[in-house]
C-alpha cells in the first residue's frame, strides 16, 4: 500500500487537537521511510522478484523492526512522545501515535506474507498485493474517500485540496504503472523517499486556509 496510508492522517486531521496535515503525511509513512533508511544500512532487507505479486515485485523478506507489530508500535510511541515533548497535548500525541501504528494494519491487508508480531515467525499479511482487482480500487477508494472527508470537516473542497488529490494519483499512478527498477539500489530508495517527500509538501499546502480544524499544533 502507498497512497492508503494517507487515509487515516486526512481522517485524524480532522479532529481539532490532530497536528498539522503534513506531519500526519510523515507519521502515515514513518515506518516505510525507515525501512528504506534501514536498507540502506543494511539493517533489513528486500529483493525484487518479478511476478512476486500482481502489483509489486518486492519480496520485503528482512524487516522486523520497521514491519513488526511490536516495532511499529515502538515508532508511534516514538513519534507520540515526541509530538507530546514539542505540543504538551496528550490527544496530539495519542492521534499522532495512532497514525503511525495504522500503517501496520494496512500492510497486513495488502502485504504478502511478510509482517511479524515481533520480528519472527509467524509471517503475516492476507495478500491483496496477489489481486490487483481488489487492491486497487480498495486503495483509492479510501484514499479519495478521505480526502473527502477532510475536504468536508475544513470548509469544503478548494483548488489545494483538489491538488493533493491529484498529486496523490499521479504518485500511485507512477508506482502501479512506471517502469519498473531493475535491482535494489540508493537510486529506488531516494526516489521512494522524494515520493514521501512530494505526498508531504502536497499535503501542506491543502493544509493551508483549512477551517474547522486547529492551527495550533506543529502548523
Amino acid at each position: 500500500m502507498f497512497i492508503g496510508h494517507f487515509a487515516p492522517a486526512l481522517v485524524a486531521a480532522t479532529h481539532k487537537d490532530a497536528p498539522s496535515l503534513p506531519v500526519l503525511f510523515i507519521g502515515a509513512q514513518l515506518v516505510d521511510w525507515a525501512f528504506f533508511g534501514f536498507v540502506l544500512l543494511g539493517i533489513e532487507q528486500f529483493r525484487l522478484v518479478p511476478g512476486f505479486s500482481e502489483v509489486s515485485s518486492m519480496d520485503l523478506f528482512h524487516m522486523p523492526y520497521t514491519h513488526s507489530l511490536v516495532g511499529s508500535a515502538a515508532f508511534a510511541a516514538g513519534f507520540g512522545a515526541l509530538l507530546f515533548a514539542i505540543t504538551r497535548n496528550r490527544m496530539t500525541a495519542i492521534i499522532g501515535a495512532a497514525v503511525v501504528l495504522s500503517h501496520w494494519f494496512l500492510d497486513l491487508l495488502v502485504h504478502m506474507p511478510d509482517l511479524t508480531i515481533a520480528g519472527g515467525e509467524p509471517k503475516l499479511g492476507f495478500g491483496l498485493w496477489d489481486h490487483a482487482i481488489i487492491v486497487m480500487p480498495l486503495e483509492l477508494g479510501i484514499t479519495l474517500a478521505a480526502l473527502h472527508i477532510y475536504a468536508m470537516k475544513t470548509g469544503g473542497w478548494r483548488v489545494p485540496i483538489a491538488g493533493l488529490g491529484v498529486i496523490l494519483l499521479a504518485l500511485q499512478a507512477t508506482d502501479w504503472l512506471g517502469e519498473k527498477p531493475a535491482e535494489v539500489g540508493p537510486s529506488m530508495i531516494f526516489l521512494a523517499w522524494f515520493g514521501y517527500a512530494v505526498a508531504t509538501l502536497a499535503a501542506w499546502w491543502a493544509a493551508r486556509g483549512s477551517s474547522n480544524v486547529s492551527k495550533a499544533n506543529l502548523a
